[in-house]
């Protein structure tokens, strides 16, 4: 019982794998029935779970891995992009992911302008208060962004001047605009621009890239295509599942 499990968890070569019953059959040779019945008690222990996109690893099987198990896995598919990015903009470049209500950057790309940022590799800011922050949380539930932003709403300090209600019209605008987050204002810094594009799996967002000019003169829209188009192939190296389906 125990090898039939193993080769069952072990069908899922990465955490962003999702699998039907037939693959996990076809994965392990086991058959239909007795995959079926191994699952249904992994899922009921939280070592896989099941949703309507198929099989995947559950809490406790990537609790045992650790976050930087899968930030290590963003991180290796979007290190070419975010360097191809950086090279044909000459722009600062991060990428981000959520953690709870705190966006928390991964990377961090650029020259010496790159050090008049307050930004960093492993620190957190409160995510509806960056471009990154907010194009993550374009894609959650209205009644989840509700939750994690609420508290942040509640104290002026974190607050930012955003409202639940001001913050959720950008959000739709955001969506509306196929994504794209822009910042004509600054937020990590006075008078630094920035735009940002989430990385996004079947259960929702990851990670986010953005981008930060050193001249308020550069005009977001022109870079966007570049920044969108680093998004993308980032979401292909990490769920080429769900780039195939795309294409099919």
């Amino acid at each position: 019982m125990v090898e039939r499990m193993t080769l069952i968890l072990d069908a899922f070569d990465r955490r962003s794998t999702r699998l039907s019953l037939e693959d996990v059959a076809a994965r392990t040779r086991l058959p239909r029935s007795t995959a079926h019945r191994i699952l249904d008690q992994l899922v009921r222990l939280h070592w896989v779970d099941h949703t309507a996109l198929g099989y995947g690893l559950g809490r406790r099987a990537l609790r045992l891995s650790g976050n930087d198990g899968a930030h290590g896995e963003i991180r290796q598919a979007a290190a070419p992009h975010l360097h191809e990015l950086q090279v044909r903009t000459g722009m600062v470049v991060h990428l981000a992911v959520l953690d709870g209500s705190d966006q928390v950057f991964l990377d961090k790309l650029g020259g010496r302008f790159a050090s008049t940022l307050d930004s960093r590799v492993g620190g957190r800011t409160p995510a509806h208060t960056t471009t990154g922050g907010r194009a993550m949380l374009a894609w959650l539930d209205p009644e989840r962004v509700d939750t994690l932003v609420r508290p942040h709403l509640g104290r002026p300090e974190s607050a930012a001047g955003w409202t639940l209600g001001g913050l959720h019209q950008e959000l739709n605008r955001i969506r509306r605009h196929h994504g794209l987050s822009l910042d004509r204002t600054g937020v990590m810094n006075r008078n630094i621009t920035s735009l940002a594009v989430a990385v996004r799996g079947p259960e929702g967002p990851v990670a986010a890239i953005s981008a930060c000019p050193e001249s308020r003169q550069i005009p977001l829209e022109r870079i966007a295509p570049l920044v969108v188009e680093t998004a993308r192939r980032t979401t292909a190296d990490l769920f080429p599942q769900k780039a195939t389906a795309a294409a099919v």
